[in-house]
């Protein structure tokens, strides 16, 4: 059941779910569709929408009237929540990692969160580090005179965010075998997984490098559900380097992908996550991970607005 939206935030759902014919599946007996979360709402696509709106909902409940939230110079949470804020009329302050940043001209992620309103506090690394300690928070608080903000932590990934993305799953659990998403911080596919059902596969493809992800998944299960489930796995070999790399041939394969099937889905893919998650699954499709007959779906969470911008997921 789709969570019940703040007044003034309108989304599509579910999200379209399109069969696409590409060979490079179809000679592996694999059927491919999209599921197009890009769709869900202009200014917070994808998983966006999904993991901010029980947090918006929360926020409203409690009286809250700013938003305080964390992320990078490219954050596409920073400018998902500065867009919520702008739509539902509540005050946004957003934490940037890099205190180097706060002399430079912003760029135009940044700008866009400055443009819907977000007030931008800049902070270094090692401070971002430890931003979820309750001394290093209170002490932000204090700077941003935000002690009576309600709190939506890095790519907004919380129970709340698990919770309300447990509806992708849903929307899916009639339709696939299997579905996959890049993954950022871990939020989507931990309630993706919980929604499809234990009948049903997850698959992760992370973008950054590390390893670490799969604790995290666990650990947001746990709080969310009481313990994680049984049917996820991450594949780490598609980061292409790590966060925001983008390496000739990826881009080769995006423009190849939007060739084969632009006209027929109006997809653009977006290259720091989408682009990955694509490439992977030929990959994957390719070596026979995926048994013939396999209904292969895979979440489209953001698309590529104009060359150095996106709309995804973190």
């Amino acid at each position: 059941m789709h969570p019940t939206p703040p007044t003034g935030l309108r989304p599509r759902l579910p999200s379209p779910l399109q069969r696409i014919e590409d060979d490079r599946f179809g000679r592996h007996g694999v059927r491919l569709l999209l599921k197009r979360d890009d769709l869900i709402h202009p200014d917070l696509p994808g998983n966006k929408y999904r993991k901010l709106v029980l947090n918006l909902r929360a926020a409203a409940d409690a009286g809250h009237h700013t938003l305080l939230t964390f992320g990078g110079a490219y954050s596409n949470h920073l400018r998902a929540t500065a867009a919520a804020g702008r739509l539902l009329g509540l005050a946004t302050v957003g934490v940037v990692r890099g205190d180097e940043l706060a002399g430079r001209p912003l760029n135009p992620s940044l700008a866009r969160c400055a443009a819907d309103g977000m007030r931008l506090h800049f902070v270094d690394r090692s401070t971002y580090r430890e931003k979820a300690e309750p001394g290093t928070l209170a002490a932000i608080r204090r700077a941003t005179g935000t002690e009576d903000a309600y709190v939506i932590p890095e790519g907004g990934s919380n129970a709340l965010a698990v919770q309300g993305c447990t509806a992708l799953g849903e929307e899916l659990r009639e339709h696939t075998d299997v579905a996959a998403v890049a993954c950022g911080t871990g939020g989507t596919l931990a309630g993706l997984a919980a929604g499809l059902g234990p009948d049903r596969q997850a698959l992760g493809i992370p973008v950054l490098k590390g390893g670490f992800l799969g604790d995290d998944i666990r650990a947001l299960q746990q709080e969310t559900f009481g313990g994680p489930t049984a049917n996820w796995r991450l594949d780490e070999r598609f980061h292409c380097g790590g966060y925001a790399r983008t390496p000739a041939g990826l881009l080769a394969f995006a423009e190849d992908f939007e060739h084969r099937h632009g006209e027929e889905t109006g997809l653009s893919v977006e290259h720091l996550y989408v682009a990955k998650l694509l490439y992977a699954l030929t990959a994957l499709s390719e070596e026979g991970a995926f048994r013939p007959g396999t209904r292969l779906t895979a979440v489209i969470t953001g698309t590529r607005e104009a060359p150095g911008q996106s709309s995804t997921s973190r």
